[in-house]
């Protein structure tokens, strides 16, 4: 059995207004975690996650190429609080 973790991702790079906030909802809820994808001021793209350790994996692994028309310069993470309320469902903020 797979341990739950919670995890806070920035993406840097052309990341806004190429589809990475869809693509990271799909890929988030065909892994079942929770949690949300934002756009940041500065250009890059906010993540948190909750779900067990593999999906967190896969989900950064995804994070990592992005979609088609992002071009991912760095992905940064970040254990989040387990405590912390994340929800219920994944969402785009």
């Amino acid at each position: 059995m797979s341990e739950e973790v919670a995890v806070r991702w920035v993406i840097s790079g052309r990341v806004q207004g190429v589809g990475f906030r869809w693509f990271t909802l799909r890929r988030a809820q065909a892994l079942g975690l929770t949690g949300w994808v934002s756009n940041l001021p500065d250009g890059r793209v906010e993540v948190v996650a909750k779900g067990p350790s593999e999906a967190i994996a896969d989900l950064e692994a995804a994070l990592r190429e992005g979609p088609q028309w992002a071009d991912v310069d760095r992905v940064e993470n970040a254990n989040f609080p387990h405590e912390a309320e994340i929800g219920k469902f994944f969402d785009v903020r």
